[in-house]
Order: C-alpha cells, then structure tokens, then sequence
C-alpha cells in the first residue's frame, strides 16, 4: 500500500540514518520506474540510473562526496546521471546545458515521491565531484553526474513536517 501523492510530498524529508537491512528488488524495481516516468523534454529521457550496492563501490562515492556518510551507510545509492547529447540532438546548447538537468532532475524527484510512498527513507546529494562520481560507477563520458539519491529503511525517529515559506510569499497570480 502506498500513500497519497500529497502525503508523500507533506512528509518527505532527507533520512540520513539507514538500517542495514536491503530493499527488496521489486521494490527498488518500483521506485526506478518512478524515476524513468519522469516528463522530460521532447520525451527524450535523457537519464541513466546506477544502482549501486557494493560497498567499495559507494566508498568512491562517498570520498567524491565529501565523506558524507549516508552514502555508504544506506543500502542503496542511485546515481542518476545525465546525457547531455541526446538533449543536443534537439535542442542544441539549451537542451545540453538545461534540459538534461531538469529532466533529471524530475527523474530524482519521482524516485524521491515513490520511495516515501513505499515507506523507504530516501536522501538526494547533490554535493560531490562529478567526474569523480562518474569514475566510481565507470559512466561513459558523455554522461554527466547530475545527483546522488541513498536509499534505506529509515533508523532515524520521525520528524515533525518541514517549514515552509507562506504560499503568498512566493506566489503571484497574473490575471
């Protein structure tokens, strides 16, 4: 069972304390077609996701990453990068240098939703070295390193809903 779509975005917040225990494949097979549902534009889908579970592996990731534990702590860390050609082929520079991004970008979002929807804890890093990420999964060169999102069973007690700013201070209707 999963939880509504509203409930999902009221109650998501970044876990960074995992238990050991693995997501289950179907699953974690659930939550990567979230991510690969995502709009993109011109329906390119320029995104490739790597699922990373080996613990040397995530090691890399978390030195390209500032040490930032979660990393290697979470069972699950997916790698979502970019292809910036692909989005070229149609659009030129603006697809290559904007497109992929919020492509990608609305690709993590989704696997973010759909985590909480299952009940996964789930955080997006965005603060590492690209080129040294993109090593540490062996991604071809022409992809880009776009985001980091770990994935776990939450071991961290639960949160009260995050502030946000009043919908009047960053909303302006045109009529």
């Amino acid at each position: 069972m999963t939880k509504d779509i509203f409930d999902c975005i009221r109650e998501s917040h970044s876990i960074r304390n995992f238990k050991s225990e693995q997501i289950p494949e179907p699953t974690l097979t659930r939550i990567l077609e979230a991510g690969n549902m995502a709009p993109s534009a011109g329906n390119l889908q320029p995104w490739y996701f790597y699922v990373v579970q080996d613990s040397a592996v995530k090691e890399k990731l978390a030195a390209a990453a500032f040490e930032q534990e979660q990393i290697t702590d979470s069972p699950t860390v997916i790698v979502v990068a970019a292809d910036p050609a692909r989005s070229n082929e149609r659009y030129g520079e603006r697809g290559a240098q904007l497109y992929c991004l919020q492509d990608t970008a609305a690709a993590t979002q989704n696997i973010l939703l759909a985590a909480e929807g299952l009940g996964i804890g789930a955080c997006w890093v965005g603060a590492f070295d690209e080129v040294k990420v993109a090593e540490a999964v062996k991604a071809p060169p022409r992809l880009r390193a776009v985001a980091m999102i770990c994935l776990g069973y939450s071991d961290e007690q639960p949160k009260q809903y995050k502030e946000r700013l009043r919908l009047s201070e960053v909303t302006k209707f045109i009529h």
